[in-house]
């Protein structure tokens, strides 16, 4: 049995739906095992060009099943609208196709808005939130503050069990931000145009999953950011509340007994961060508004501009080796073919040392990039579909990624099109 897990590298934004919509046609079973809709994957398609935030990247192919675990934030308002947007454009979904796991916790209204204000309250220290309340609702279920999908079916429970969250949370809105209270004719309406929305496709995934592991059905994996975001080994604390990395993948999909089979590595054949925190990298001016437009690098959920840099090898070797990558996809790498020199940050400067190591998070903020420069192509890739067609400047470039970082690139994308791949 086939049980792969695609992950981000870095910062988050590598390409993971792009990879996860291609890869889908090898697998049964697509699950999306942490985070909640402060994802964004983009996917272009037969069917046109989508934004995910919660569903699956698997929903693009018939026959395979869709799994939200018990490890997302399982956001209703969003993932129903999201829902919509989707069925609209001609994807069909029913609960044979799209499941959601019974033990997965609800975001509830108070966690965008607490998320808000901790932002507003912080000023200029913020974390660069994308204030879809992630990290107040992953504090609340580490409390055991929150509500699991599998209460919607007993009603009673439920509202008895939201009326004491609704008491406990109003303190902290009204006492520490002044904010407005809740009630429980407010939460009564977003059950009912929200959460009773979903419920059709809340099941036990567990037991789905464990039968599925005994028919010998394969399973993707599919994680939301980077490693460098992940909460106990990225950027701390500019990170998301859950854990990014491929080990967490069996724990979060509801499967724990699971053991992953191969880990494909997404990478940018550049470098791109939505949000605070150090970026060593980085890149400013002309320089980086010209990579900006040339990658259109700005936000799948926030529209924000993304920051931009090289690539990053010190950063990159890090992140396959926390998510125990096996194989990587190199996306973007048609975006390069503008610049007659690529610059490549080699290694870090620490206190006038040079490093190949990631440093600890207090260190980042003090190192500096060592910039190196290799011979650039200078010309569109984008049409480019087996390794020999791609010019010898833009070989170069992968094979030297590929040394540095020291796992193979098994995927080299040069398009958002799902056919625009070459493998390797």
């Amino acid at each position: 049995m086939k049980n792969c897990a695609i992950v981000g590298i870095n910062w988050g934004d590598e390409g993971k739906g792009r990879m996860v919509d291609l890869l889908t046609q090898d697998y049964d079973i697509v699950v999306r095992y942490q985070g909640g809709g402060n994802a964004g994957h983009t996917v272009v398609n037969e069917k046109g060009k989508f934004a995910l935030h919660l569903l699956p990247s698997g929903i693009f192919r018939d026959g395979v099943v869709n799994i939200l675990g018990n490890g997302v934030a399982l956001d209703a308002e969003n993932l129903w609208k999201e829902m919509q947007d989707v069925a609209a454009k001609g994807v069909t979904l029913t609960p044979e196709n799209l499941k959601i796991s019974e033990r997965a916790s609800l975001l509830l209204p108070w966690h965008r808005d607490l998320d808000a204000l901790e932002e507003q309250r912080l000023a200029d220290k913020k974390y660069g939130s994308t204030k879809q309340g992630i990290a107040p609702f992953y504090s609340d279920k580490y409390q055991k503050k929150t509500v699991l999908a599998g209460e919607l079916f007993y009603p009673d429970e439920l509202m008895a069990h939201l009326r004491d969250l609704m008491e406990w949370k109003d303190l902290t809105l009204t006492r520490v931000y002044g904010a407005q209270p809740y009630s429980m004719e407010t939460l009564e309406a977003w059950l009912t145009e929200y959460a009773d929305k979903i419920k059709p496709f809340v099941c036990d995934t567990g037991a789905f999953l464990r039968q599925a592991q005994r028919e010998n059905k394969s399973i993707l994996f599919e994680a939301q950011l980077g490693a460098l975001r992940d909460l106990d080994f990225g950027i701390y604390p500019y990170t998301t509340s859950s854990n990014t990395t491929a080990a967490y993948a069996p724990i979060g999909a509801g499967l724990p007994s699971l053991r992953l089979t191969d880990v494909v590595g997404v990478v940018k054949a550049y470098s791109t961060c939505v949000g605070e925190g150090p970026f060593v990298c980085e890149m400013s001016g002309a320089e980086a508004e010209a990579l900006r437009e040339a990658g259109a690098e700005y936000g799948a959920k926030t529209g924000r501009p993304r920051r931009v840099g090289p690539i990053d090898l010190v950063a990159t070797r890090y992140g396959a080796q926390v998510q125990g990558a096996t194989k990587l996809a190199l996306t973007k790498l048609d975006v390069l073919g503008y610049l007659e020199r690529i610059p490549v940050c080699t290694r870090y400067r620490v206190k006038g040392t040079e490093t190949d190591a990631f440093p600890f998070p207090t260190e980042l903020e003090r190192a500096e990039p060592v910039i190196e420069y290799m011979e650039g192509w200078g010309c569109d890739i984008s049409g480019a579909r087996r390794w020999e067609e791609l010019p010898a400047a833009a070989q170069r470039y992968v094979l030297a990624i590929e040394e540095a970082v020291g796992c193979p690139i098994r995927y080299v994308s040069v398009g958002p099109e799902r056919e625009s791949i070459i493998l390797r």
